[in-house]
């Protein structure tokens, strides 16, 4: 039970910031949030880096971030405090995704790669390509991952396609102040995040059971 941040923008922004209000969102979660971070954004070249930290991201020095125009997010809850190790963190990414999860499903009858349950999502949803728009087949991966799952407390996924398109899914069946996603849209910026930031108005609650792509 981790916490997600997407930061999109049409003008560059301070990392730093924005990964400190969710370092305040993750270090007052009702659930711990220090099992360590990481985080995926574009450089001034716009080529990807990655950074993780087995450190709870409260604890990490964020001084060393400089700008951006996106930035993805994600704070670990291990599932029953086990495998915390940093090669673990998310987000997990390939050459043309990045994506983060948090949730718990027990009795997942898939087969697929992956060290810990949320890898294997991934790599899941992949296996479905792209549909005839160049779109990932994000909607039909879902539909079959809660078909062939015995019970899911949350299914919460943010997902960055580097070719096309941000892919967000939330779902839930319990605790909806904690499994619920927030998003923000400004005319120069659309932010999602597992919680509103401390002190700041104008974000809108997903309905539970939503599948969006924002292009």
């Amino acid at each position: 039970m981790c916490r997600l941040l997407l930061v999109s923008s049409k003008k560059e922004f301070d990392i730093n910031s924005y990964i400190k209000k969710f370092s305040v969102i993750c270090k007052n979660s009702p659930e711990y949030q220090g099992h360590g971070w990481g985080c995926a954004y574009l450089d001034e070249n716009n080529e990807w880096i990655y950074y993780k930290n087995i450190k709870p991201v409260w604890e990490d020095d964020l001084s060393q971030f400089s700008n951006t125009s996106l930035l993805i997010a994600h704070a670990r809850s291990a599932f029953e405090d086990k495998d915390i190790v940093v090669e673990n963190n998310m987000p997990f990414y390939d050459e043309d995704n990045v994506f983060i999860f948090n949730g718990e499903l027990r009795g997942v009858k898939i087969r697929e790669q992956g060290r810990i349950g949320a890898e294997k999502i991934f790599n899941y949803i992949k296996r479905f390509g792209y549909d005839d728009k160049g779109l990932l087949k994000f909607e039909k991966a879902i539909e079959l991952i809660k078909k062939k799952t015995k019970q899911i407390k949350a299914l919460n996924i943010i997902m960055i396609n580097k070719k096309k398109g941000f892919y967000i899914n939330n779902y839930f069946t319990e605790r909806p102040e904690y499994f619920t996603i927030h998003t923000k849209i400004r005319d120069d910026m659309f932010l999602v995040c597992s919680m509103p930031f401390e002190n700041e108005k104008g974000w809108s609650k997903l309905e539970n059971n939503t599948n969006r792509i924002y292009l």
